[in-house]
């Protein structure tokens, strides 16, 4: 039996499912990882700690492990599972908020202090100081990182299938298990891979050309 239309177009879902599952990962992650970066810089050393601890944990966690916890560790406290697509969502948040905390921190870090004195010196709020002094400049740095860590989501969205999630990976899986012709059928799953993540390649290279990454 050989690849046809419909096993094609379950592919494609899988595929619309994988970016549905990113997004969730990275906007949610994206408002996560935001407040960790602001608390590793705040002036309070309880929440620099905090949020230190926070990111060392999950980063020294494999997303596997996380998915799992997520899934399978409400049952061990005697409550109800959680749906495969929450709980996949909830691990792609909490990994995602943990990585983009460091990327945006060192962004935020490597604005010149000079810029952080002159906008106190100008008797600016620390809110002022930070959305119309610090970000602006932060955002030009923190692009290309970003931009290739949401690649890296796209890619990790694959290991949702060890909690029954039917993404990308899988859905390419279950094709071959039914037509076993796995050459022909993770080229197309990877043809959908190169579909979604090359156009965030190319607009992360735009992107830098247009701030001016990189020129004084």
């Amino acid at each position: 039996m050989s690849l046809t239309p419909v096993h094609i177009e379950f592919i494609a879902v899988g595929a619309l499912w994988t970016i549905g599952l990113s997004a969730v990962g990275f906007i949610g992650g994206s408002v996560l990882g935001f407040s960790m970066a602001l608390a590793r810089i705040s002036p309070s050393p309880l929440l620099r700690r905090l949020a230190s601890g926070y990111i060392q944990i999950v980063q020294g966690t494999p997303l596997l492990v996380t998915l799992f916890l997520f899934y399978f560790g409400l049952a061990v406290i005697g409550l109800d599972s959680l749906p495969a697509i929450v709980a996949a969502g909830l691990g792609l948040v909490i990994y995602s908020s943990a990585f983009l905390a460091e990327i945006w921190r060192g962004c935020l870090e490597s604005v010149p202090k000079t810029q952080w004195e002159a906008a106190e010196c100008l008797a600016l709020s620390r809110w002022q100081r930070m959305t119309r002094v610090i970000l602006p400049q932060a955002m030009r740095i923190a692009t290309a990182p970003t931009v290739g860590f949401l690649v890296q989501i796209v890619k990790n969205t694959s290991l949702a299938s060890v909690v029954g999630f039917v993404e990308l990976a899988q859905a390419g899986k279950l094709v071959n298990n039914t037509i076993f012709e796995p050459f022909t059928v993770f080229i197309v799953v990877a043809a959908f891979y190169f579909a979604i993540c090359y156009p965030l390649s190319a607009w992360s290279r735009s992107l830098e050309r247009k701030l001016n990454v990189g020129r004084r």
